[in-house]
């Protein structure tokens, strides 16, 4: 009986960042699959589509999704338009469920559009796909304020550098916690690793 983790990069990534979460995981005894996405020249839709062919893919037992940033808002797309995709639990690290504000601000200027991208131009601007209640979905938020937030208007509330603390808050999820990391340093925190794991064994960040 095998069960494997799906990775999801964010935004302007490749996946080669999440290498440490990646040996983090398969070090918990999951097998481990990053899926590559391109952010800024394919929309969420689309994205979705692919990764859920991804996950059909995959011969295990159990499958389960681990998005960063925007990573988790392809997860939730993919899971609107495929509700039985998975059979196993979701974790979400820093995704902006609610839109982004920075986002929005990059938006406003024709020069630094194209920094949102066609996956994020809907789905951070708050137009983004639902958690839909199921599967079990777990949600890790940093609250460290390093990184571009501030040179770009800054956060009311709590953040982590690029994305707000509220932007993060699911309604229902099954488990949320935060951590003293900034947004690029959940994915190479032994904290947040463990606390995957965790979650993805038990349905809930407490031991």
């Amino acid at each position: 009986m095998t069960e494997t983790v799906v990775l999801v990069h964010g935004i302007w990534m490749t996946g080669l960042e999440m290498r440490q979460l990646v040996r983090r995981v398969r070090a918990c005894g999951y097998d481990t699959v990053v899926f590559r996405y391109r952010s800024l020249l394919k929309p969420l839709v689309h994205n979705a589509a692919r990764l859920a062919d991804r996950v059909r893919q995959q011969d295990a037992s159990t499958v389960h999704l681990v998005g960063h940033s925007l990573g988790g808002l392809v997860i939730l797309q993919a899971l609107q338009d495929h509700p039985d995709l998975i059979n196993g639990r979701i974790v979400l690290l820093g995704s902006p469920v609610n839109g982004s504000v920075i986002a929005e601000r990059v938006e406003r200027y024709w020069f630094s559009r194209w920094l949102v991208g066609r996956s994020g131009r809907g789905a951070l601007l708050g137009d983004g796909p639902r958690w839909q209640g199921q599967p079990p979905l777990g949600v890790i938020a940093g609250t460290r304020p390093v990184g571009i937030g501030r040179l770009l208007g800054g956060f009311n509330g709590e953040n982590d550098g690029t994305v707000a603390l509220a932007e993060t808050t699911i309604a229902g999820a099954s488990s949320a916690m935060t951590v003293d990391k900034g947004h690029f340093g959940l994915l190479y925190s032994v904290t947040v690793a463990q606390a995957v794991c965790t979650f993805l064994r038990q349905g809930t960040f407490s031991v």
